[in-house]
């Protein structure tokens, strides 16, 4: 692929992600947003916002990469010819949405048959946008364009580890996760995808999530590849078509909490 190419990639991208922000951000902090719940026994709430944003990044593609296939979570599969896939997740973390936390983000990822090679996590109120891929990784925001590098030399007890929910999956899963959060020195939860920019930016050391869908992951993955850390499942697999997943900013503590996970779960 030429550079000219990967470019067009990114622009088609970027054209997704402030399509998506321009229709997410009137509902943010409203109070009248009202939430569908997708679980019979439990809370899964999507919003008229997940499904205006995902729209609006389909009509991007239609109009600019018809010949694509696309993954989204709201209105599932699209086949296409190119053998490349757009993987979407218009608002990953509504619950933080309908909550008003701005730790939610718009996920794009551009996928082969080896999973993802260029992605975005965007979050839309903060203005920050992490992307990798094709050899960049950077975050745009606020403060001007930076540099995404994870953090190099850090061990299990001197890292910080993320999770969104306490549970971690079922108890099996859950009982893995503890195991590790036992290790190191900080543990903090509910931050969504924002973990994985922040892992990305060098802020944290790990990332551990189960029960996850391939849209939820494979935007965070290029990212955190591109800015060099390790993205895989808990027994060391590749992890974009979704489940288990450990992000890890270096491949010490990827490996020592690896070690853990693969003998409690």
């Amino acid at each position: 692929m030429t550079p000219s190419e990967q470019q067009n990639l990114y622009d088609v991208a970027f054209a997704m992600a402030d399509a998506a922000r321009s229709v997410i951000l009137p509902y943010f902090r409203t109070s009248d947003l009202s939430a569908d719940n997708k679980l019979a026994d439990g809370f899964d709430p999507v919003t008229e916002a997940d499904r205006a944003a995902e729209r609006a990044m389909r009509a991007v593609l239609a109009e600019r990469r018809p010949q694509d296939g696309i993954l989204g979570e709201e209105f599932g599969s699209q086949d296409g010819q190119s053998g490349l896939t757009w993987v979407t997740d218009p608002i990953d973390g509504t619950r933080g949405f309908l909550s008003g936390t701005p730790t939610w983000g718009v996920l794009i990822a551009l996928s082969d048959t080896n999973g993802p090679i260029m992605g975005i996590v965007d979050q839309p109120y903060i203005g920050e946008r992490f992307i990798g891929g094709f050899g960049r990784a950077e975050v745009q925001g606020p403060h001007g364009t930076h540099t995404l590098a994870t953090r190099k030399n850090s061990s299990l007890k001197d890292a910080i580890l993320f999770t969104t929910f306490p549970e971690v999956g079922t108890p099996v899963e859950g009982a893995a996760f503890k195991a590790v959060s036992a290790e190191v020195k900080l543990t903090r939860f509910g931050m969504d995808c924002y973990a994985y920019a922040l892992l990305a930016l060098g802020q944290v050391d790990l990332v551990i999530e189960a029960g996850l869908n391939a849209y939820d992951i494979q935007g965070p993955i290029a990212v955190i590849e591109a800015a060099g850390g390790i993205v895989t499942d808990w027994q060391g697999g590749p992890a974009h078509h979704g489940g288990r997943a450990l992000a890890a900013a270096n491949p010490k503590v990827h490996a020592q909490a690896l070690d853990i996970l693969k003998q409690v779960s």
